[in-house]
Order: structure tokens, then sequence, then C-alpha cells
């Protein structure tokens, strides 16, 4: 795997799964922003992302219904004076745990606010025109 390639597959993860925001993964990954945006529209990160929560929301709806289930089942049980099996029981306290973290999760992410773009020109690429357009020396130098 090229160096390219490991780069972009740890900006994607940080973008699809960390949900980091653009700026945050070129930060991280070490790669200017203008690549990101590329690799994010050429490899279709918007509809991954979109996939891997929708997933994630699957998940959580598959393993609550299961623990309704296995609830119910326990219930009725306990209502008919019959013998509850000690795995079912178990498995159903293991469960209950794990449907909260997931929501908890679940909820973080999909009302996790955007942040909002610099409308304006950033200090940053005031520097940047100041050294490569204007020929200036920056006060760090």
């Amino acid at each position: 795997m090229t160096k390219n390639e490991v780069l972009l597959s740890n900006a994607e993860r940080l973008y699809v799964v960390d949900q980091l925001t653009i700026e945050e993964v070129a930060q991280k990954v070490g790669v200017n922003e203008r690549t990101i945006r590329r690799w994010k529209t050429d490899h279709k990160w918007d509809l991954k992302k979109e996939q891997y929560l929708s997933t994630k929301t699957m998940f959580h709806e598959e393993l609550y219904n299961f623990a309704r289930k296995l609830m119910t089942s326990i219930e009725y049980d306990i209502d008919n004076n019959e013998k509850v099996d000690p795995g079912r029981m178990f498995a159903f306290t293991k469960m209950l745990p794990l449907i909260t973290k997931i929501k908890e999760y679940e909820d973080g992410v999909i009302n996790k606010p955007a942040k909002e773009e610099n409308k304006g020109i950033t200090p940053d690429f005031v520097k940047l025109i100041e050294t490569e357009i204007l020929g200036m020396k920056s006060s760090e130098e």
C-alpha cells in the first residue's frame, strides 16, 4: 500500500466513521484541505457516511427489537408462573446497558451540530496571500 493510499484510507475513516469535518481531517492527516475535498468527492464519502449512519441506526433497532422480544418472553414466563431460563435472563441483563450506549452514541452522531463554514477570509488565508502573492515575509520568520 502506497503512502497516498494509507493517507486516503485514514482520511476516509476520520470523515465517515469519526464524523470529523474536512478541516479536522486535513489537519490530522497532514494533507491540504483541497485534496481532502477532492478525495471526498471522488470516493463518495458523503454516501458512505450516510450508509454508515444508516447501518448504525438499523443495528440499534434490531438490538432493541430483540431485547423487546426477549423481555416479552421472560415476562410471559413470569406471568404464567413458569421457570425463567437463567440464560435468557442473563442475556437480557447484559443487553440493557448496550441499548442505552448505542442510543446515546447515535443521538450524538445524528444531532452533532454542523460547524459553520467561515464565510470570510481567515487569518491563515491572509498569511498565504501575503507570503505567496505579495512576497511578504511573516513576522514569525
